[in-house]
């Protein structure tokens, strides 16, 4: 009974989805197959209450996904003939590296993922799908294959609102302006594809085009999109794929390089469904609403031969504005009311002629008499100006001398008050030679002391010496090879966290409570051991010194030599868990026989801040041309930037104050560490918190390429896996001076 429910389902959705049965119909028998497969009154299993399955065999609050990714199932949104979509929550540490707690998972069956070649389409979607950055696509993360059910799934974001399809079938037609309003943001996202990857997206349908209840509208699905190529068609779904109604005359053939007039067919058959009520076929005559410029341009996007389509849908939705003009049946009653406006405005006019003869008579009437009473009031207004004139004179002469009189008392004050004045300024000023006296000798006395410090720590020409940057290097003690490029951090105090109104403008850029609650409680740290730190993190050349010397070997799924990104020596190193780096700040010990490790969290912080207390060293806000993350956002009031993708060389950017590099963005920084939910009982003199909290993982630090700019604040905590590496994780050195 079940399988015969599963197959009544699958052809009832696809009767839905060729145009043949509305919504509703849709609901009303799907919900009467599961009545009559599912009754009431079955009995329950016996280890607990029912729960309804699906056609896969998933149900709310299953868990799913390989044991280091771990995904609970919420609620079904969606089905079709590819598979199941459920909101679902992120298990796993892998939240903490790249997307919210909710996420979207895209589930194909087993049946399905048997054959080899639906495995390979839903791995090349996710592959594909994670390159396109744009706000109208719909955002995907990752894949996985769950091993319980051998199921494939993709990890994306999760929306919240409804598809076209809904509003449509909610509201009916659409006018022709909300139609294109609402079809910019798909024209836009679809540019994007082509021009910058190559890409139509061959399945453009109402169930496709989601609106979030922000108003965003994004694009969903690339999962048949095939990328034209030079040479012929990389064949990457289907040729027939699409939906019916939507889908192209030339889409079922074989062998064709896939063009844009693809997704310009379906788009002008879901813009006639919008403003029509019904997909386009046969002979049908021009609706109510369209002019007949704006039908032909309709028409045309839904040629059967592809040449005489608009070359984009950006064109075909310009062509249709462009062809906003009245109709015949409109000019008509143009001009019936344009003659009856006429006649109306000639009777007003002659009302108008009476009325201001009549106003003329009374004017000149009302003129005679004001004049006479005018001659009179002139000769009374004479008399008593003439009497006003005489006071006023003498009232002038009294003014003048009073004023006179407060002058020359004016004058005097004034001068007093300069003179007063001069006297201050004079002994200010020598109170500030005396203050500048005594705060050059100061620094003086402060260089001495640096200088004798570093005389005792370097005291012989092999020691590292400071160049006239001061940069500091180790030599190796076999040879003349140099380790990485230190900095002398001063010693001090600062406020670890971040301030409450720090907080806030990242909950308006989008932070969680949960993750602001780390940087809490906000706590005074000292930093009193003099320490070197590198200047930049660790590099591909420095790293490749360390593997051609000990013969590691990764363990993870990233290759640090080819990571997915071009990049030289000069790169920051990416690849290499938390133990990894461990190994390498001990094999530096050896090799220049100076005390080298990890940077503590505290220290880190410190050292990012420079003595700043912004959410950056260098502000408030970021922008792309100071670090290297993901310029599709903003914080805080910043312009949009550039996604580069990959990493980016080591200082590139503008050092913070202390002269280091890429403290924000690039990659993430390990720190010796573990993870803890807060700052209760964090250590107050800079070392390392290693007591306690979660042994498994350890604390990451300064953002990276891929992120967001609210996770490059110098104040923002990140845990991951100790054992685990990725193409987002570096780290940097610290060398002990004493």
């Amino acid at each position: 009974m079940m399988q015969s429910a599963i197959d009544k389902l699958r052809e009832l959705r696809a009767l839905h989805e060729d145009g043949l049965l509305s919504r509703q119909e849709f609901d009303s028998r799907k919900n009467a197959i599961l009545d009559a497969a599912y009754p009431a009154d079955a009995p329950a299993l016996a280890d607990g209450p029912a729960r309804a399955g699906t056609e896969i065999g998933l149900m709310a609050t299953q868990e799913m996904g390989p044991a280091h990714r771990r995904y609970r199932l919420e609620r079904l949104i969606a089905q079709g003939g590819m598979g199941e979509v459920w909101q679902a929550t992120d298990l796993a540490t892998h939240a903490e590296l790249g997307h919210s707690a909710q996420v979207a998972l895209k589930i194909l069956p087993p049946s399905l993922t048997e054959n080899s070649l639906h495995a390979k389409l839903l791995i090349e979607e996710a592959a594909r799908a994670r390159q396109l950055a744009h706000q109208h696509i719909v955002r995907v993360y990752d894949w996985a294959q769950d091993p319980a059910t051998g199921s494939y799934f993709i990890i994306m974001e999760c929306l919240d609102g409804e598809d076209l399809d809904a509003l449509l079938a909610r509201e009916g037609r659409l006018g022709l302006a909300r139609a294109l309003d609402l079809l910019a943001p798909v024209a836009d996202a679809l540019d994007y594809a082509w021009e910058r990857h190559g890409l139509v997206h061959r399945d453009i349908k109402p169930a496709n085009v989601f609106l979030a209840r922000g108003g965003d509208v994004k694009l969903l699905d690339f999962g048949i999109a095939a990328r034209a190529r030079a040479g012929g068609l990389a064949l990457e779904a289907p040729a027939g794929s699409g939906t019916a109604g939507y889908r192209a005359p030339e889409a079922g053939s074989a062998g064709g390089v896939p063009a844009r007039a693809l997704d310009v067919h379906a788009v002008a058959a879901m813009l006639h469904r919008m403003v029509t009520g019904a997909l386009p076929g046969g002979d049908a005559a021009r609706p109510e609403g369209l002019n007949d410029a704006q039908w032909q341009v309709l028409q045309s996007g839904c040629a059967r031969d592809p040449a005489a389509r608009p070359a984009s849908v950006t064109e075909l939705l310009a062509r249709l504005r462009a062809a906003d003009g009245p109709s015949a049946d409109e000019l008509r009653a143009r001009a019936e009311a344009d003659a009856a406006r006429a006649r109306a405005e000639q009777a007003a006019q002659a009302a108008r002629d009476v009325a201001a003869r009549k106003l003329a008579e009374a004017r000149a009437q009302a003129e005679a008499a004001a004049k006479a009473q005018l001659d009179r009031q002139r000769r009374e207004q004479e008399r008593a100006a003439k009497a006003s004139a005489e006071q006023a004179r003498a009232a002038r002469k009294d003014a003048l001398r009073q004023q006179l009189l407060e002058r020359r008392a004016a004058e005097a004050e004034k001068a007093r008050l300069e003179r007063e004045e001069a006297q201050r300024k004079l002994a200010q000023a020598k109170a500030a030679a005396i203050y500048l006296a005594e705060q050059k000798r100061a620094r003086l006395e402060e260089a001495a002391r640096a200088q004798a410090m570093l005389e005792q720590l370097l005291p012989t020409p092999a020691s590292p010496v400071a160049d006239t940057e001061g940069v500091l290097r180790d030599r190796f003690e076999d040879g003349d090879t140099k380790g990485p490029e230190l900095v002398l951090l001063p010693t001090g105090r600062f406020q670890m966290g971040s301030p409450e109104h720090e907080r806030k403008t990242a909950m308006d850029a989008g932070s969680q409570p949960g993750w602001l609650a780390r940087e809490l409680p906000q706590h005074w740290v000292g930093i009193d051991k003099p320490i070197a730190m590198g200047r930049y993190p660790v590099t591909v050349g420095e790293w490749r010194l360390f593997v051609a010397s000990t013969g590691w070997r990764p363990s993870g799924e990233v290759d640090w030599d080819a990571p997915g990104f071009a990049q030289t020596d000069r790169h920051p190193v990416v690849g290499v868990n938390w133990f990894d780096a461990i190994r390498y700040v001990r094999w530096l010990s050896e090799v220049t026989g100076k005390s080298y490790r990890l940077p503590s969290e505290a220290e880190w912080e410190y050292a990012c801040r420079a003595g700043t207390k912004t959410a950056f060293s260098f502000g408030d806000t970021i922008s792309t041309d100071q670090a290297n993350y993901d310029g599709n956002f903003t914080y805080n009031g910043g312009a949009r930037g550039v996604y580069r993708r990959g990493t980016t060389p080591v200082g590139m950017f503008a050092a913070n104050p202390w002269g280091l590099f890429d403290m924000h963005g690039n990659v993430w920084e390990w720190v010796q560490d573990v993870v803890h939910d807060n700052y209760d009982g964090a250590p107050l003199d800079g070392s390392a918190w290693e007591a306690g909290g979660d042994q498994a993982r350890r604390i990451l630090r300064g953002g990276s390429w891929l992120y967001n700019p609210r996770y490059l604040r110098a104040a923002l905590r990140n845990g991951f896996s100790a054992a685990l590496s990725n193409d987002i994780v570096g780290f940097r050195v610290v060398r002990d001076l004493m």
